[in-house]
């Protein structure tokens, strides 16, 4: 008897391990986009994410209010970490910032979303862009 008490629960953990929820995952975004402004500023732009094999296009918009002038193209890169499906990277992004661009300028980020996922990454801003304000980033799957 004991022993197939034994060997029932066994089975039973191997099946219960086998419906456990999908662990958390990663994948490669590359973003670009364009922000510009006068006071209220909006940015836009597209991208990819990368994961588990698959490719995914992304659009990226966003509003930013506060002191804004001039327009600027940035191009980041990086991972998004904390994901078990693509469309966990969808939401919005946000962050208070500070900086100014003239030319070229680097950029880093790391921002999580409502759903978790946290999205690590840097690259490089062109144009001609002062910013003292709140942004939000939003990304959506096409």
């Amino acid at each position: 008897m004991h022993a197939i008490r034994v060997t029932i629960l066994a089975l039973v953990a191997i099946l219960a391990a086998g419906f456990s929820p999908a662990r958390a995952d990663e994948g490669l975004v590359t973003i670009q986009f364009y922000k510009a402004g006068w006071v209220i500023g909006g940015s836009f732009g597209e991208g990819i994410l990368t994961f588990r094999g698959k490719g995914y296009v992304l659009s990226v918009g966003g509003l930013s209010y506060g002191l804004t002038f001039g327009g600027s193209k940035t191009s980041l890169h990086g991972r998004v970490r904390n994901i078990r499906q693509a469309s966990d990277i969808e939401g919005v992004y946000g962050a208070g910032s500070a900086g100014a661009a003239i030319i070229k300028g680097a950029q880093a980020v790391v921002l999580t979303n409502q759903k978790g996922a946290i999205l690590e990454l840097s690259g490089r801003q062109t144009g001609l862009i002062v910013n003292l304000d709140l942004s939000g980033l939003a990304l959506t799957l096409k």
